[in-house]
């Protein structure tokens, strides 16, 4: 696609990694196939290529609206187009351009500026387990939309934390996530048990905080990478061994939704004199928790055998949803279908739209209810369909979405897999 990029964005860093993008677009039309939001809409402006001619515009000079920032809010940034794509149009990189640039041009109406200040602010704030606590206690008393997102009170761990006395030579990090440790503090607990049972060391630095996913998808750019600085001064430490211990083999992530912001940290931070060299050390460590249980699946399975056998235990009989950011995102469509099964579990996966977005998307379920719901209530659907007794998943958007639509528990895999381990 040609493009002249008007004279305030020439030559930028910013109008350099835009134009590189949209000339790979061919304007083939592949992507509509597989856009959620047109499908439910109709509308090409609600999809990728429509999209993608709206930010256009915005380079080449023309004045957004209001409408502009609207359907650039509609896109769930699932990238599901990204992996339809036969040109390799990185999507997701532009769509973030485009609402940054919007968001400068385009005044939001009030109400809806405070929410996406609240959620960029709160959700990554210290004040934020003190609120879910508080919620708990007065959940009955909240609106329906409010108790869905707000898991009840006192869900407790399945066994006791990994000791910190099991040392181990091997040693990640892990990201314990902005939200997850007030939400789902268990999938932590049961991420730091299943490693130390694979002879892997957990740390958590606690001066780390959100990956910068939310900020970016809210178009607060500069926020996004103060928090990417943040983290990786936090872990630089263990990254380069000046902590006292061997360097850390990897920085991990039980959120597939933060393990794609990760694995781009690199990226983000290219043109930081400063952090440059530090990012792309990060990027290089950034794994999925997926791929760290990958490797040692034989020495799982020597554990799981012995326990099986001891207590008769049958295989784990799941639904299994692929977050748009497993799939899409770090491009690993098929790791859980692999590995689960290796690890015992008895899996059954959707064969109709399971490449299509749930609905989740980090923030999207709470800026745009009605869109999210439909889709939440269609992956639904076909999970239910699959008529197993549990869904498992590997985010902790995804998990409190659509566990939000049924009664059907939504748990993560590593949680089944801690249990399995424990009996």
């Amino acid at each position: 696609m040609q493009t002249k990029l008007n004279r305030e964005f020439q030559g930028t860093s910013l109008g350099v990694e835009a134009e590189a993008v949209l000339r790979k677009c061919v304007h083939c039309g592949f992507c509509l196939a597989t856009c959620p939001t047109y499908q439910l809409l109709g509308d090409e402006l609600d999809s990728p290529r429509g999209r993608i001619y709206l930010v256009k515009q915005v380079l080449e000079g023309h004045t957004p609206t209001r409408v502009t920032q609207q359907h650039l809010d509609r896109c769930l940034t699932c990238r599901n187009c990204e992996t339809t794509c036969p040109s390799g149009v990185e999507y997701g990189r532009l769509v973030d351009i485009g609402r940054r640039l919007v968001e400068e041009r385009v005044p939001r109406p009030r109400r809806q500026a405070a929410l996406r200040w609240l959620l960029r602010t709160g959700l990554g704030s210290r004040w934020f387990a003190p609120a879910v606590r508080l919620g708990q206690v007065v959940r009955p008393m909240l609106p329906a939309a409010l108790q869905a997102k707000l898991p009840p009170r006192g869900a407790p761990a399945a066994i006791s934390d990994a000791g910190p006395g099991a040392r181990r030579d091997r040693r990640i990090l892990l990201l314990a996530g902005c939200v997850q440790p007030a939400l789902l503090p268990n999938i932590n607990r049961a991420t730091a048990r299943v490693l130390d049972a694979a002879g892997i060391q957990t740390l958590i630095e606690p001066k780390a905080g959100c990956c910068g996913a939310i900020r970016e998808h809210l178009a607060d750019h500069q926020g996004a990478l103060a928090n990417l600085r943040r983290n990786v001064d936090a872990w630089w430490p263990a990254v380069s061994g000046t902590d006292g211990g061997p360097p850390v083999e990897a920085i991990v992530s039980n959120a597939s939704g933060c393990s794609v912001t990760l694995k781009d940290y690199g990226r983000q931070l290219a043109q930081d004199p400063r952090y440059a060299e530090k990012a792309a050390r990060v990027s290089a460590l950034a794994r999925d928790i997926a791929e760290v249980i990958a490797e040692r699946v034989p020495a799982l399975q020597e554990r799981l055998a012995k326990r099986a056998a001891r207590a008769g235990a049958k295989q784990p009989s799941v639904a299994v949803h692929l977050p748009c950011t497993l799939q899409h995102g770090q491009k690993l469509p098929a790791i859980l279908g692999q590995l689960l099964p290796a690890l015992g579990f008895d899996i059954t996966v959707p064969q109709q739209d399971n490449h299509l977005c749930c609905g989740s998307a980090g923030t999207y379920s709470v800026l745009e209810p009605e869109l999210a719901q439909r889709l939440r209530d269609r992956k639904l659907g076909q999970l239910r369909a699959l008529k197993r007794s549990c869904i498992v998943s590997a985010n902790i958007g995804c998990i409190l979405h659509l566990q939000s639509g049924t009664h059907l528990p939504v748990r993560h895999w590593i949680e089944i897999l801690d249990e399995v381990l424990a009996n």
